[in-house]
């Protein structure tokens, strides 16, 4: 989609701080962090929101998981813990429809997350 904001990082016409990349994915660090470490991870094909995936996208959807994993290890957080979050539809606070991971650490992070 040309108006998502994204979209528009990963065509990089606007600048982020990019942690990794490779020809699926973009990761970059969270302009408004929530935690120490708060990175958002997202696929290059544009997809709304989790509400929108389908079982063919789950091969994507899986590897997002396992680099948010490596990406935790090259934060330093991979031992201390973290959390991935997906939030979907407007009570989740999902504020970009485009599907996003946050990776999330670097504190301890509390329980219940709402």
């Amino acid at each position: 989609m040309s108006d998502c904001i994204f979209c528009k990082i990963i065509r990089k016409e606007i600048p982020a701080r990019i942690v990794y990349e490779d020809e699926d994915i973009l990761a970059f660090d969270d302009i408004r962090p929530q935690a120490p470490v708060h990175t958002l991870i997202i696929p290059k094909t544009h997809l709304s929101s989790l509400k929108e995936a389908e079982l063919d996208q789950a091969g994507l959807l899986g590897k997002i998981l396992i680099r948010a994993r490596e990406i935790a290890g090259l934060k330093g957080i991979d031992s201390s813990g973290y959390r991935v979050v997906v939030n979907t539809g407007p009570d989740s606070g999902q504020e970009v429809y485009h599907i996003h991971f946050h990776l999330l650490g670097g504190r301890r992070l509390g329980w219940p997350p709402g």
